[in-house]
């Protein structure tokens, strides 16, 4: 079997034959992984074998996950373009606070509440709608950082019944998507070295999925302390981008910037020493790139009054 415990150790561990795993610990304590994945449109993965069919973004239609291995999908490669046509037109992504520095750089910041637990999510903002995906040009994605929600393609994490020392456990390993519009047997990057070593992409996303887990152990928490603070609050976002064209955000909530500044010493102490605080300082950070989105948005609109112009023109 293929196992992971870090990353510079996969090629030393690499044996034929095996699934992709992820080296699990304490920091896999349940499915709260699974369940934001979920939240994402991207339904669980199964816990061994193939099949399961769910439901995607738009421009995805089944889904068929199997465990990841380098005999079955020894020529699979994936597309690294961008489009609706791959799932990419949301409006919304999860956010993990282990990418917040990278994120808040380009990306506003938000939480989600889950009507169902209660919880909060942190989401970064790509558009006005919930189809809109401002970050989308060309098949490219403009932007020196890509979420690792959208980096991760048609892989995630899903659990493999194993039997250790006489016990049922349920082993971490990577698993794949086959109906993903992104897959292809010609087209895209390798995702296994022709000897059956992980390439340098499979790599990657072995790291972008550990983010992901990591970022997932540590956000909730962090949400529960905000939260119990009372420093989430719900924000209503009302634009206006031209004398024509408007849009407004309902369901976000954001770090109450007045109620954070005036914490006492010991409630900031406490955030601090449990690395919450610098989380709060930048998603308030992040909000600013709003004005970045309703530069892409006018640029958008002016685009398209300008094309049936020049047409008659």
């Amino acid at each position: 079997m293929l196992r992971v415990p870090h990353a510079d150790a996969v090629r030393a561990r690499l044996q034929l034959h095996g699934a992709v795993r992820l080296a699990g610990g304490a920091l896999f304590r349940n499915a709260r992984l699974q369940q934001t994945l979920d939240a994402a449109a991207a339904p669980p993965p199964p816990y061994s074998g193939e099949g399961r069919a769910g439901h995607l973004p738009a421009g995805v239609s089944m889904t068929r996950y199997a465990v990841l291995n380098n005999v079955a999908h020894h020529d699979v490669r994936v597309i690294l373009q961008f489009g609706a046509q791959f799932g990419d037109a949301v409006g919304l992504v999860p956010a993990f606070v282990t990418e917040f520095a990278e994120l808040q750089r380009e990306y506003p910041l938000f939480f989600r509440k889950d009507p169902a637990s209660g919880a909060y999510q942190a989401v970064a903002v790509l558009g006005f709608a919930h189809d809109e995906n401002l970050f989308l040009q060309d098949q490219r994605w403009n932007a020196s950082y890509l979420p690792g929600i959208i980096a991760k393609g048609p892989f995630l994490i899903g659990f493999q019944e194993q039997r250790i020392d006489g016990a049922l456990v349920q082993e971490p390993v990577i698993h794949v998507d086959l109906e993903h519009p992104r897959l292809s047997r010609t087209d895209g990057e390798p995702v296994f070295l022709p000897q059956g070593g992980h390439s340098p992409y499979l790599q990657h996303i072995i790291d972008v999925l550990r983010g992901i887990r990591d970022g997932m152990d540590a956000g909730q928490p962090m949400c529960a302390a905000f939260d119990a603070l009372g420093l989430i609050q719900p924000v209503r976002l009302d634009i206006t981008l031209d004398a024509n064209h408007g849009a407004h955000l309902d369901g976000l909530y954001a770090i109450d910037r007045e109620r954070l500044a005036s914490l006492d010493a010991h409630a900031l102490h406490q955030l601090h020493q449990a690395g919450y605080l610098e989380g709060a300082f930048l998603m308030l950070a992040s909000q600013h790139n709003l004005r970045r989105l309703m530069a892409e948005k006018q640029r958008r609109l002016q685009q398209a009054t300008a094309t049936p112009a020049a047409a008659h023109a």
